[in-house]
């Protein structure tokens, strides 16, 4: 995966080939399969290059179909489903081998104003008081750590709790666990930059919620976590190379699947965006 800002920035951006048409790169990664959050960044760039600049991204729904090949290049080809005078959607389909293995439905529209309201930010500990996710990866093992440190470099991710570590126990909301998480380094003045990279980092921790109440995490082995579905809401712009703090929690899992949402906050307590996953945490027995 990007081992810095800027392999980031230059794996998020498409090569164009043909009107509607793109093509995006791969990184140097150890995965099986390509990173969801990766995917769904490259195709809502893909989207984006194909509406006038008046209009801005809301909103995106995605299915994430096959796992993705890290070997070759994921072609995106993007529908012009409509150009309204306040609104406008396009539809992408992700193709590799011949095959779609992602839809992404993104909504955009026109800047104006209107009725304003947002939750209130949770008190929580800054940034710098958080505990970087590589140290509590490394805890299971110095490979492992050193693995996830060259694979999400690009990244700077700060623990700050679940219920009873660094969170207060709530029964009705067993599931929820919080970040602080930043770009690791600094983007352009691009607000598509700056979308297309939060949008990339979305995918990396959230369905890691579903299972704080079973005592699991995403690299317990046995367990087979995929995405299945990813939505977000971009309510307001925002930097992604400065703190956001990912609040998620995750109210039902169900056969063998788990679904996490999570709010999304500046250090200044502004309500930047909304995100929403269901995510395969299917669990095999191990010998």
């Amino acid at each position: 995966m990007p081992a810095s800002t800027e392999e980031l920035v230059e794996l998020l951006s498409l090569e164009e080939i043909d009107r509607n048409l793109f093509r995006g790169r791969q990184p140097d990664t150890h995965l099986q399969r390509v990173f969801g959050g990766q995917v769904a960044a490259q195709a809502l760039i893909a989207a984006c290059r194909t509406v006038d600049p008046k209009y801005h991204a809301h909103s995106l729904h995605s299915y994430f179909l096959l796992p993705g090949d890290t070997a070759v290049p994921i072609v995106y080809d993007v529908e012009q489903l409509r150009d309204g005078r306040s609104f406008a959607t396009r539809r992408v389909v992700a193709r590799q081998h011949g095959r779609a293995i992602f839809f992404l439905t993104a909504s955009f529209q026109v800047e104006e104003g209107g009725f304003e309201h947002q939750d209130a930010m949770p008190e929580t500990v800054p940034p710098e008081h958080g505990v970087p996710l590589t140290d509590l990866v490394r805890a299971r093992g110095e490979a492992e750590g050193d693995a996830f440190a060259r694979e999400w470099a690009a990244l700077d991710v700060r623990y700050v709790g679940i219920p009873g570590k660094g969170l207060p126990e709530d029964p009705d909301h067993p599931a929820r666990a919080r970040l602080w998480i930043r770009v690791n380094g600094e983007l352009s003045d691009d607000p598509l930059e700056h979308l297309a990279a939060f949008t990339y980092a979305s995918d990396l921790t959230l369905l890691g919620a579903a299972l704080v109440p079973h005592g699991v995490t995403i690299g317990t082995p046995g367990l087979q976590p995929a995405s299945l579905d990813h939505a977000m809401w971009f309510h307001q712009a925002f930097r992604a190379d400065e703190w956001w703090l990912y609040d998620q929690y995750a109210p039902a899992a169900q056969g063998a699947r788990g679904l996490a949402m999570a709010r999304v906050f500046t250090q200044d307590g502004r309500l930047v965006a909304s995100v929403a996953q269901e995510g395969l945490i299917r669990m095999h027995a191990t010998d």
